[in-house]
């Protein structure tokens, strides 16, 4: 199934779904609901029910005998995962002020903090109820009060760990933060 730029895909084993916005290679690029842009392989994502059902491609023209050939000589490829890439958040949240909104002149320092804090809170209770495991927070460097609040923020939380983000490709402007699937497990 050749899958296009505009469909509208859900993520097999994960509860995730969302409109394909970039393919390359073979990986696709889909925009959730919430406006999360996600990167999956492509053979993990099929089309959603609503456009799986096009009549005319309902039935297929080939013969049975060359169905089976075709399978046949399709082998199938073990993707080999590197230890870098398997450790890679899932999920990537900016908390940049510019990045949240179009324009923040009027705003406060005390008001960009808020705005900045309640994305944070939605977008880690977001993760939470998808079962996205790690996520990502980029606060930047400044002076340290956005990273002091979030810290404070997740300390509210009984099923996270987090910690400073991966330094080669964050520096020191970012907060992981790893969420336990099974509080009991901790």
């Amino acid at each position: 199934m050749m899958l296009k730029v505009g469909d509208e895909v859900e993520v097999l084993d994960e509860a995730i779904s969302g409109i394909i916005t970039e393919l390359k290679n073979n990986e696709a690029v889909i925009k959730t609901p919430d406006g999360f842009e996600l990167e999956f392989p492509v053979n993990e994502l099929v089309l959603s029910q609503k456009e799986a059902l096009v009549p005319s491609n309902l039935f297929s023209k080939t013969s049975l005998s060359e169905a089976i050939s075709q399978k046949d000589s399709k082998k199938r490829k073990s993707v080999k995962v590197k230890p870098k890439e398997r450790f890679q958040p899932t999920m990537e949240v900016d908390l940049h002020i510019h990045q949240l909104v179009k324009s923040y002149g009027r705003m406060s320092k005390h008001e960009i903090l808020t705005y900045q804090l309640e994305t944070a809170k939605r977008q880690l209770e977001f993760a939470m109820r998808k079962r996205i495991q790690k996520i990502v927070f980029i606060h930047g460097l400044g002076e340290g009060v956005l990273k002091l609040e979030l810290e404070y923020l997740f300390k509210h939380y009984d099923n996270i760990k987090f910690y400073d983000a991966n330094y080669q490709k964050y520096g020191l402007g970012a907060t992981e933060v790893y969420i336990y699937q099974n509080s009991s497990s901790r």
